[in-house]
């Protein structure tokens, strides 16, 4: 007897860091992912676990007929930009992508019938905020045009549910970090930005020094503090909130996060603890609207979703990270 083709889900920016984890994830639940990506960002090597279909978010024709092809009974979205610090230089960009992209695309879903959608946000959306933990009751008020073009977005999808029906679910993330604790996958950014990964090439001899950008917050050690959740760990949130809405779960947003906080000296001591060897640290002066400290409540998850991170343990995280950074730069380690 014939097995029963997989549903299809489409993944746009699939390609990317968190959505080739996501399609590993959705891949093992029994689904059949369909990555869409213009590879401008992401890598044709992370689609492992189902088809490539290249294109832009903004293109309807294109997405369109990706859409009649496969037929998916979702689609998942990670087709943004996502660097704050560009967004500030570039916010044009942003908005195109961002809003016009997310516009152009639930046009095409909703124009061939796809009605479920999860939708990849940002605790950006929140701004610098005095309280924590940071729940999805705390007022939103970004401060850079990624967190503002990120919480249009969730706006519009909100309208468009209203309007036509379209249920979707916002998942806001915390910090992603991590890799694939098979090592298929993992971070490679071009240009790299975030802590965990600058900080474990710093430790492996790979960039002269690590830098940290405030040591005099209200924290604890005066370093900032933040909330890290495994890449592995979010890649499980989507399938789950996928089953939500194919289930008949209302629209809704809620935080991804392991629910406590990493200073970035913590991080440079846990990288010391699985390396063996910590990172030569260059100190810089604080960058302007940086929180002191961002740290999820992430129980509407847990209710919800009934998700719970098993991997995000700072040195697993770290670990992880390391695995893949050597096995991406074998050469350099052996120089």
């Amino acid at each position: 007897m014939t097995a029963a083709p997989r549903p299809a889900v489409l993944v746009l920016g699939g390609a990317g860091y968190i959505g080739s984890h996501v399609c590993k994830a959705l891949a093992r639940a029994g689904f059949m992912p369909v990555t869409y990506d213009n590879l401008s960002r992401g890598f044709a090597n992370a689609v492992r676990w189902g088809p490539l279909e290249i294109g832009d978010i903004r293109d309807e024709t294109r997405l369109g007929d990706a859409l009649r092809t496969h037929a998916p009974i979702a689609a998942m979205h990670f087709a943004g930009m996502a660097y704050v610090g560009e967004s500030v230089v570039d916010p044009l960009l942003y908005y195109d992508c961002n809003i016009a992209g997310v516009c152009a695309m639930t046009r095409a879903l909703l124009r061939h019938g796809v009605e479920q959608l999860v939708f990849s946000s940002t605790c950006a959306v929140y701004g610098a905020q005095d309280s924590k933990p940071i729940s999805e009751a705390t007022p939103q008020a970004p401060i850079n045009p990624y967190g503002f073009t990120k919480l249009a977005a969730e706006r519009m999808l909100a309208d468009a549910g209203r309007a036509h029906g379209l249920r979707s679910i916002s998942l806001r993330y915390f910090n992603a970090a991590g890799a694939d604790p098979d090592g298929e996958i993992g971070e490679q950014h071009d240009p790299e930005t975030h802590a965990i990964p600058l900080a474990i090439e710093a430790a492996l001899g790979l960039r002269a020094t690590f830098s940290i950008f405030g040591d005099d917050f209200p924290t604890p050690d005066g370093t900032a503090v933040r909330d890290y959740v495994h890449v592995s760990d979010l890649a499980d949130a989507h399938v789950l909130a996928l089953r939500h809405l194919l289930q008949g779960g209302p629209s809704t947003a809620v935080n991804l996060g392991a629910e406590r906080g990493v200073s970035v000296l913590e991080i440079c001591a846990a990288i010391a603890r699985v390396l063996g060897r910590a990172p030569l640290i260059d100190r810089q002066p604080r960058r302007e609207g940086d929180p002191a400290c961002l740290v999820a409540d992430a129980s509407r998850a847990r209710m919800l979703l009934n998700w719970a991170p098993t991997r995000s343990d700072i040195d697993r995280i770290v670990s992880d990270a390391a695995t893949w950074a050597k096995r991406r730069t074998p050469v350099a380690l052996s120089a």
